[in-house]
């Protein structure tokens, strides 16, 4: 008989209790029974040990490593440098997989040897569980380093599992980041000849949509897409010259879409809508759905106003 490859999940935690009951459940329930566990708690103040420990009472397979808050890079780096898999699956505290998540990912990274790093497709979840009837389109075939500058293939980094060696090989996610850091690992992935990085045609991932504080968020992501792409200019500055007004358009208008699907101010989707026109008018006119986006932005702020100088 072949062995089946172990594989480590590692899941980053802090003050994670509310929802990773339902996070350790999913990888408790992958059809693929050969893994491990790695709950890293970083210096969570809530019940998030507590919770942890109920289930390595349960499953030996669970395993929790506490640690002082040091963010999340250096929270997964040391699940990946404590991780006895061959194949690495990263899963964050409020995403939930779908029950062949591993076992899909297995099957396919045996069958192509030469893939360093793969990831799915993703289905849009309400922050209390309820799906929104959306799932990503995120499949790129022969992903390129110019893609990462323009959208996350992996959309989270619930979705990305990566061969262990690998993973080792890039010296794993810059720690100094805390948004973009999986696409910058991807990127560096990217440079690697000897590796492919795939994307499977099939949902296995739910992503948690929160709009609590995100309008703070939405401008760090913004942040750490600069930071990204000042590193990716290090490595490659003639490609970055050649794509970056129209990758910083593509970015505000992701930004700006996100506004809409999590109902947040319309003067912040406006302000992202605008700054992308200006970063590069001819890119985003050429899109039908930026310019519905725009009016749809632009019909949203003109009508609360007027509907707020009604009353």
């Amino acid at each position: 008989m072949i062995s089946t490859p172990l594989i480590s999940a590692v899941i980053p935690a802090y003050n994670a209790a509310n929802f990773l009951p339902q996070v350790i459940q999913s990888v408790l329930n992958q059809s693929y029974a050969n893994w491990e566990l790695l709950i890293i708690d970083d210096g969570s103040t809530d019940e998030t040990n507590a919770v942890v420990n109920d289930f390595c009472k349960l499953d030996p397979r669970v395993k929790l490593i506490s640690k002082e808050n040091g963010g999340v890079s250096v929270a997964r780096n040391l699940g990946a440098e404590l991780a006895k898999g061959e194949l690495i699956a990263f899963l964050d505290s409020d995403d939930l997989w779908l029950e062949d998540k591993l076992a899909v990912h297995a099957d396919y990274m045996a069958a192509h040897p030469n893939v360093g790093a793969s990831f799915s497709r993703v289905e849009l979840i309400e922050s209390d569980g309820k799906t929104t009837q959306k799932t990503t389109n995120n499949i790129v075939d022969k992903l390129q380093p110019q893609d990462l500058f323009y959208s996350n293939p992996t959309v989270t980094t619930s979705n990305l599992v990566i061969r262990k060696n690998v993973f080792q090989e890039l010296n794993g996610f810059d720690e100094s980041m805390q948004y973009n850091e999986d696409i910058d690992l991807l990127f560096r992935l990217s440079f690697q000849d000897a590796w492919a990085i795939d994307g499977i045609d099939q949902v296995l991932v739910q992503y948690r949509l929160h709009s609590s504080g995100l309008s703070s968020t939405l401008i760090k992501m913004e942040d750490g897409w600069a930071t990204l792409m000042q590193k990716a200019r290090q490595k490659a500055p003639e490609l970055v010259d050649q794509h970056y007004s129209a990758a910083k358009t593509a970015q505000l208008q992701y930004l700006a879409r996100q506004t809409l699907r999590l109902n947040l101010s319309a003067l912040l989707g406006v302000t992202f809508i605008n700054r992308a026109l200006v970063s590069d008018w001819q890119s985003f006119c050429k899109n039908p759905k930026s310019v519905l986006l725009a009016l749809l932005l632009y019909f949203k702020l003109v009508t609360f106003n007027l509907f707020k100088f009604s009353i």
